[in-house]
């Protein structure tokens, strides 16, 4: 959940809404035991960046194509025959001339290996962890914002001050670096069905009104997930991110919540100390894959 630089309190986990920008989910099917592999045909569907392989009058497979951001391009693949990974990628690569990026679970075996066959490394691993959302569990009961720090809900902050403070914090989460929101975009990823007004919450400086950190924890159907946990630089090493999940995690635990899930980069000591601190235990993981572009 922090990113990977060895300040404590910087930014935590997967910052975006699950399944809308966060993360390229790849769903694969290897072929039928004696299958054997034909020429597939690969075009593109035009206007949607969406690109589709036949063999024949059968669809193989499809890719969609998203441009985070971040200005990074990853795929999400939909295939029935692992033959259809390779020739979809090649067309993607060969239309957009960029690196590509998958993630898939890192027990996605199969999948794995049909990326694997198209041209992807990996790049980077991240782990999932349940947080206990008990105070008595976790520590946090007594934690509280240092002096000249209040806390301030997303609803009630402005919008494009949030926005910048968010672009800023991401800059240090693996996997976001160099993301720039658009206006509208942002605003819609924030004030979803997904938007909590009590545990999407900010530090704010009592005297300069600077926004110094958030703590972001989606309302999912699935359950509540930490989204992001982040402190300005000249804020860290205060208590600021403890005293943000704290008045966050009280909120679920008094509606009856009993855990919190989040993602953290593998490489992030800080952040995986932190959340094991507050009593995490790993559940799963992924892994994203990279496909770099040559000459890139």
């Amino acid at each position: 959940m922090l990113p990977s630089c060895p300040r404590f309190a910087a930014a935590l986990i997967r910052p975006g809404r699950a399944g809308i920008i966060a993360r390229a989910r790849v769903m694969l099917l290897l072929a039928s035991q004696g299958m054997a592999a034909a020429a597939l045909a690969v075009s593109r569907i035009w206007p949607a960046l969406t690109w589709r392989a036949v063999d024949g009058d059968l669809v193989a497979g499809e890719v969609r194509a998203r441009l985070r951001p971040d200005n990074r391009w990853f795929l999400y693949f939909d295939t029935w025959r692992a033959d259809a990974c390779p020739p979809l990628a090649d067309a993607v690569a060969r239309d957009l001339g960029r690196d590509l990026c998958v993630t898939l679970e890192d027990a996605e075996y199969e999948a794995l290996d049909a990326c694997a066959e198209a041209g992807f490394a990996v790049h980077r691993r991240e782990s999932s962890y349940r947080i206990p959302a008990d105070p008595a569990v976790t520590g946090l009961a007594g934690a509280v914002l240092p002096a000249g720090l209040d806390v301030l809900s997303a609803a009630d902050a402005d919008i494009t001050r949030l926005r910048l403070l968010d672009d800023a914090l991401r800059q240090d989460v693996p996997g976001c670096e160099g993301w720039r929101w658009d206006a509208g975009q942002f605003r819609a990823e924030t004030f979803s069905s997904f938007f909590d007004p009590a545990t999407y919450l900010l530090a704010v400086g009592r005297a300069s009104g600077e926004y110094a950190g958030l703590v972001r924890i989606w309302r999912n159907r699935a359950g509540p997930r930490l989204g992001l946990i982040a402190v300005l630089a000249q804020y860290r090493r205060r208590g600021v991110a403890r005293a943000l999940l704290g008045q966050a995690f009280a909120v679920l635990a008094g509606r009856g919540a009993t855990s919190v899930t989040g993602e953290v980069d593998d490489t992030n000591v800080a952040s995986v100390s932190l959340l094991t601190g507050l009593g995490a235990r790993r559940y799963g993981g992924n892994v994203e894959l990279i496909r770099r572009q040559p000459g890139r």
